[in-house]
């Protein structure tokens, strides 16, 4: 199902007429994503979450959730205006419409959430509920202490003062150093901004954890269903 007017949408649902509909909007009866819905604006069934009087619109639409291992080299977008690979070519086999929840850049990978819940997509971007997320980063050379702390404090990005952040070493070789990097905001392109500001070097960037989950062994490209589980520790 593609995008339909809210109205509409209302009244296939059986809660409303169109003209009755239509007055309920005006009023301020009715939200899309949490927030107030304006007349003539089109929804998406599968994506977005509708309410009306507090309550939920339930669709014929079933929500799926699902992880995928983002390789290297794919935009986080449904399309790409450059030609370039997208994560959409990837869940094509879903067999049904889902969205990236939030981004990874072009050259990170790993842990990347897909779902068409729009209620549960706007909270898990939603800075009040964010999710504590891990990063595996190998960076190149030696990593002193001293750097390794000042990863870890309040450090001032693109004008503002990020949070404090947990940073452990999983791996010390000769050539270079991974470290485990937990992040509790999502500010764009964050970990790299910040080795950047202390002259380390992103050999690779690999997301491995979003709250309580883990990527595990899923293979690059990629993806599975999440268990009910895991969707509930999403949504708490």
């Amino acid at each position: 199902m593609g995008e339909v007017r809210l109205q509409k949408y209302l009244s296939e649902q059986g809660i409303l007429s169109r003209r009755a509909a239509e007055e309920e909007i005006k009023r301020g009866k009715v939200r899309v994503n949490g927030t107030p819905a304006m007349l003539g604006m089109k929804i998406d069934p599968a994506a977005d979450t509708v309410e009306y009087n507090g309550q939920v619109v339930a669709s014929s639409v079933r929500h799926v959730y699902l992880m995928l291992n983002k390789p290297r080299g794919y935009v986080t977008t449904m399309s790409d205006e450059m030609g370039r690979p997208t994560v959409a070519e990837l869940v094509e086999d879903v067999g049904m419409r889902v969205f990236p929840v939030g981004r990874l850049d072009l050259e990170s990978e790993g842990l990347l959430l897909f779902t068409n819940d729009g209620a549960l997509a706007n909270r898990l971007t939603h800075p009040k509920y964010h999710k504590p997320k891990i990063y595996h980063v190998r960076i190149r050379g030696a990593v002193s202490p001293e750097k390794i702390a000042a990863l870890g404090r309040p450090m001032e990005i693109d004008g503002y003062l990020t949070k404090p952040a947990e940073i452990s070493v999983v791996t010390r070789k000769q050539d270079y150093t991974v470290l485990a990097i937990r992040l509790f905001e999502g500010r764009n392109r964050q970990i790299r901004k910040m080795c950047e500001a202390l002259e380390l070097k992103i050999m690779t960037l690999k997301r491995v954890a979003i709250g309580e989950l883990r990527l595990g062994n899923l293979a690059p490209g990629e993806w599975r269903y999440l268990t009910r589980a895991q969707v509930d520790s999403l949504k708490r």
